[in-house]
């Protein structure tokens, strides 16, 4: 049986919140699915087949990233971007549209598009609807992201309602641009970004216009950028069920537990961040009881594992990553050197290891998916 190009399918639904799946040419996204974020075609510090192993079924690269280095045409050349990272299931691309907000100080923005410096050497920059499809064609993205406009949401709401305005027209032209892609656009997946910041009127308006367009699933954008856990839960509450219910929804930039938990209650199926492998290299652990620095010396003693601050992902690691057996037969996760070892993760010399550390953070995603879908 050939597979779809996209297909969206619901299993369940408690309240708005639902489990699916994605079904694409390059395999199955399970929903609720949160996709860990390969900024320059890699997740840092964990191989393709460990972010697979931890339950990832698409990664996200970065446009902006990409377009700037290695360069979206030598991607290309390369065989594009699944085949230069070890990849082969699923990825979707943003559009560039935030880092081209968030990273260069030095932006010029016209109906036309966003001129801008790279922060890397300086060197002056135009992205447009248009550009930014086109180079995620040329990484050879499964999901397109439509270029947007982001502003902050402590904006007037003259200059919301402007940066709505503009992004609905960008949509229109990165939809065109998409449709025009020949055989890419045949294989390939395009989402709309809703906008609107914390309005619900022009967040109405906003998913009205990307309905009209017509889009494979729907994002909602401009989100997790300060408003605060709250507001953004406020802001769901009327947006999301904006969206059709027949395709997916995908929150941008959202990977804290409690926020992921929070947005599927809400009816979001797909979720964005830095955050598992940013923690896992810095030490920042996540629990059920909350998140540790385990680079706090009371982690490194045995006392502190048995003080009942435990990974509850580690039991759910592939074999591979376990600890190596007991040879009397013991529980190795029993003994509380050795949860203190494998849960905490100091390594012998002091050194934490943030390779071992990005993989369990993101395990505990996947196992906060798998409690989610039971």
């Amino acid at each position: 049986m050939t597979a779809p190009r996209f297909a969206f399918s619901v299993a369940a639904t408690d309240g708005a919140a639902r489990t699916g799946t994605i079904s694409m040419k390059r395999g199955e996204i399970r929903t609720p699915a949160f996709m860990p974020v390969g900024t320059a075609a890699t997740v840092k510090a964990m191989k393709p087949h460990e972010v697979h192993a931890a339950g990832a079924d698409i990664i996200l690269g970065n446009t902006y990233h990409l377009m700037l280095r290695p360069g979206a045409e030598r991607v290309a050349r390369l065989g594009g971007l699944h085949r230069f990272m070890g990849w082969e299931r699923p990825i979707l691309t943003d559009s560039g549209g935030y880092q081209v907000m968030s990273l260069s100080e030095r932006t010029t923005r016209s109906e036309e598009g966003v001129a801008f410096a790279s922060h890397l050497d300086g060197s002056r920059h135009l992205i447009t609807p248009e550009r930014s499809t086109e180079i995620q064609r040329l990484l050879g993205s499964d999901i397109v992201m439509a270029f947007d406009e982001l502003v902050p949401t402590s904006s007037t709401r003259d200059v919301q309602a402007a940066a709505m305005e503009r992004s609905m027209r960008w949509a229109q032209r990165s939809r065109a641009a998409f449709l025009g892609g020949g055989d890419h656009a045949e294989a390939a997946a395009q989402f709309g970004i809703q906008q609107g910041a914390l309005d619900s009127g022009l967040r109405g308006a906003s998913a009205e216009a990307l309905i009209e367009i017509g889009f494979d699933g729907y994002a909602v954008g401009g989100l997790a950028v300060g408003e605060g856990q709250d507001e953004t839960f406020r802001v769901l509450d009327f947006a999301a069920p904006m969206l059709p219910a027949g395709r997916p929804r995908y929150l941008m930039g959202v990977g804290k537990p409690d926020d992921i938990v929070g947005a599927v209650e809400r009816g979001i199926d797909m979720f964005d961040c830095v955050l598992p492998t940013r923690s896992g290299r810095t030490g920042q652990a996540f629990t059920a009881s909350g998140p540790i620095n385990i680079k706090n010396a009371k982690f490194a003693e045995a006392g502190a594992a048995r003080s009942g601050m435990r990974l509850p992902c580690l039991r759910h690691l592939e074999p591979r990553l376990s600890p190596p057996p007991d040879p009397l037969g013991r529980d190795p996760w029993r003994d509380a050197d050795d949860r203190a070892q494998y849960q905490f993760l100091p390594a012998a010399d002091g050194r934490a290891p943030p390779r071992d550390r990005g993989r369990r953070a993101q395990d505990f995603r996947r196992h906060l998916q798998d409690a989610i879908s039971r």
